[in-house]
């Protein structure tokens, strides 16, 4: 079944204020599956980097790390996740935290 994509207001979600974000929430990003074609510690980075404020993705990358994920996974074009955070201009805390967790930047850096 196809809806008809939403525009506006209709589009828009409330605002969500002072939200648990217990250890558990926060490891749960790593159990996600990733599409078709990108890699899992890709998907894993991009979902939690969209879905997070700095302060908690400052708490998950450490989880991600400890479970063995690899912070300086690559696209098919070289580029790496710290790669992709840098083009934005209000990501710096997040990058922050992805280079003291050792991520690099790929070919595009």
């Amino acid at each position: 079944m196809i809806e008809e994509k939403k525009t506006g207001k209709e589009r828009t979600q409330p605002a969500t204020r002072n939200e648990n974000w217990s250890d558990e929430r926060i490891q749960g990003f790593l159990a996600l599956e990733p599409p078709e074609g990108v890699p899992a510690d890709y998907h894993i980075l991009t979902k939690a980097y969209r879905g997070m404020l700095p302060e908690h993705f400052s708490r998950f990358v450490p989880f991600f790390v400890a479970a063995g994920h690899d912070i300086n996974v690559t696209l098919a074009d070289g580029s790496t996740f710290l790669d992709h955070v840098a083009r934005h201009r209000a990501a710096a805390p997040y990058a922050d935290v992805l280079k003291a967790a050792g991520a690099r930047g790929g070919k595009t850096a």
